[in-house]
């Protein structure tokens, strides 16, 4: 079936941008007003459907062949490790540093990001699991959907896509303040402002539309070329980070050390919650293993080289601002450059200022090459229109979906604030990355024909009792704030299932070729950590993710249910087709693997 497939769609190949009938919802349930109120009166055995449908490894390779053209493998282990310093070292030690050490954590700054950085290792070890086996470009979008089914795998997609936005838009925006240092003016000098609307969305940025503008034209050529420009980037990104460590360390004060712990351990958990921002980077290395040379090595080196890197310097920069000027005194826009100058070393500003550009066009040039990848496997599988998955022949790029993100981002980032920003981002980041460990549970725990209902209930039980357990610890750090004894109950509760889970839940599959260490203790504390961590972030940002959730959900129940619904059972009705002429079957050889 995926070779009749090749050869249907090998006629119809065109270049990106280009626009034909059929390209947006294509499927049974649209092609008439009849159909479509037919198909909504269906919805909610279809949802049913979904929600308890899974996918399987083969199955997300094979929808590869929907792009109408292949990526092309050009990518090593050295590329995705610059490529994952590139993403990950950026806005977040350049801005957020000085944001949360001046208003959250203090000195003890270092010690939020050694959380964050813990806990996104964490994460690092089940996504590079899942990228060994899944060589894809959905990232997790594709990892929960073999696992946690299309349901979960939709709204967390979802919340991919807002966190490639956002988080776009928020470097972007920062760009905009570090320019506005070399050019010795404020940012909002360079900033528009309209009167009209809110504070939070009044200061308008056209610099940070040209900079992504820019990106796109260098995203959508190759990516072997935006691999290339990354590394030339990334490399001097990495001598002024040296340069401000070791000359910041030169002008260090201790007695700025003193209050180290000025805002207590609420604080530096606050804050280890807002600077998970500066580490979601990696999540972007992981859609590039479909154009990886040899998935099963690079990908690991790739992934945990680049966050074990990026957390080392992370923390000593934040040792070097803090020592260098008091935290109460550091600037909140520029806070490297501020530094210096405040130290009297106003030439070095220039130096700080230009590596931090350096840095942060790393950051938009490999987001602008992940999310466009995530959106071109979501298309794939039709929850959103196939269009966006149509990879251009020649230049072996998405070029519709990272056209498409990147005007979104362009549009976030001319009216939003960073510190918005920063906070609906951390939500997004942190709820995907606790989905994808409690997949990476399911996946060792959980097979179909291998697991009994006994060992699959206690498997579900586990699951429930860990994720709850870790929730009402989150929420009791968010609503005690001396309080104790609810740590006494609900951190015993979460051992306990995990240690049961350890000794008495089988696993039934070994990882293919490369395994999380640890298991079920590393992913089981990933869920905690994460959720922890959500219990410290503000009421306002649940409230916008909570809103964004419900549209997802609005236009899933609207389109892309039905869409996804239409595609699985056509590709059942092949599947039979081939069964029945008496072919070799292929990925979509039963109900689970291809998705119905």
């Amino acid at each position: 079936m995926v070779n009749q497939e090749k050869q249907s769609t090998e006629g119809v190949r065109r270049r990106g941008f280009s626009y034909q009938k059929g390209d947006f919802l294509p499927e049974e349930s649209f092609k008439t007003w009849h159909n479509y109120t037919a198909a909504l009166k269906q919805t909610p055995h279809r949802l049913i459907d979904r929600i308890f449908t899974r996918s399987s490894d083969q199955a997300e390779l094979d929808v590869r062949v929907r792009s109408q053209a292949d990526m092309k493998k050009t990518l090593t282990w050295w590329d995705l490790i610059w490529f994952g310093m590139g993403s990950i070292i950026g806005a977040g030690i350049f801005v957020l540093t000085g944001l949360e050490a001046r208003n959250d954590a203090g000195p003890a700054v270092v010690l939020s990001y050694a959380v964050s950085g813990a806990s996104a290792l964490m994460s690092v070890f089940c996504y590079t699991e899942f990228a060994v086996d899944i060589p894809v470009a959905g990232g997790s979008f594709a990892y929960l959907r073999v696992e946690l089914g299309d349901f979960i795998a939709f709204i967390a997609a979802g919340n991919i896509l807002l966190e490639y936005l956002i988080s776009g838009a928020a470097v972007a925006r920062s760009w905009t303040s570090y320019f506005a240092t070399i050019c010795n003016h404020k940012p909002n000098d360079f900033r528009i402002t309209a009167h009209g609307l809110s504070e939070d969305y009044s200061h308008l940025d056209p610099i940070a539309v040209a900079i992504i503008a820019i990106i796109c034209v260098i995203a959508v050529t190759s990516t072997q070329g935006s691999s290339r420009l990354n590394y030339i980037a990334s490399v001097v990104h990495i001598l002024v980070i040296l340069f401000i460590i070791v000359c910041g360390l030169i002008k260090a004060d201790t007695k700025n050390y003193r209050d180290f712990y000025h805002y207590g351990a609420r604080g530096v958990f606050k804050a280890s919650a807002v600077l998970f921002f500066a580490y979601v980077g990696f999540d972007a290395v992981s859609t590039m293993a479909e154009e990886t040379k040899n998935p099963a090595r690079d990908v690991p080196i790739g992934l945990v080289g680049s966050i074990v890197i990026s957390t080392t310097l992370y923390c000593a920069l934040a040792i070097t601002l803090c020592l260098m000027q008091p935290f109460d005194k550091i600037d909140v826009d520029a806070p490297f450059s501020m530094a210096f100058r405040a130290v009297g070393w106003d030439w070095a500003k220039y130096v700080v200022a230009a590596g931090a550009l350096k840095g942060m066009t790393s950051v938009l040039l490999v987001g602008a090459v992940g999310q466009a990848r995530y959106l071109t496997h979501i298309a794939r599988t039709h929850m959103m229109p196939p269009w966006f998955a149509m990879v251009d022949p020649k230049t072996g790029t998405p070029v519709n979906a990272t056209v498409s993100m990147l005007i979104a981002t362009a549009v976030i980032a001319f009216f939003t604030e960073l510190e918005i920003l920063a906070n609906l981002l951390s939500i997004s980041t942190l709820f995907i990355f606790m989905l994808v460990a409690v997949a990476l549970l399911v996946r060792r725990y959980y097979a179909l024909g291998v697991t009994t209902p006994a060992n699959r209930n206690k498997l579900i039980t586990c699951l429930l009792t860990i994720i709850l357990s870790s929730s009402f610890t989150a929420g009791y750090w968010g609503l005690s704030e001396t309080g104790w004894v609810g740590y006494c109950i609900t951190v015993p509760i979460w051992l306990g299932a995990t240690v049961w889970l350890w000794a008495f839940v089988p696993q039934a599959r070994e990882p293919k070729m490369w395994g999380v260490p640890l298991v079920p203790w590393l992913p089981s504390a990933s869920i905690a950590v994460n959720i922890f961590l959500l219990g410290s972030i503000d009421k306002e940002s649940f409230v916008r993710f909570a809103g964004w959730s419900g549209l997802l959900l609005v236009y899933y129940l609207l389109f892309g249910l039905h869409a996804a619904y239409d595609t699985a059972k056509e590709d059942e009705k092949k599947c039979n087709v081939v069964e029945e002429g008496g072919e070799v079957k292929n990925g979509f050889e039963n109900k689970q693997a291809n998705g119905s």
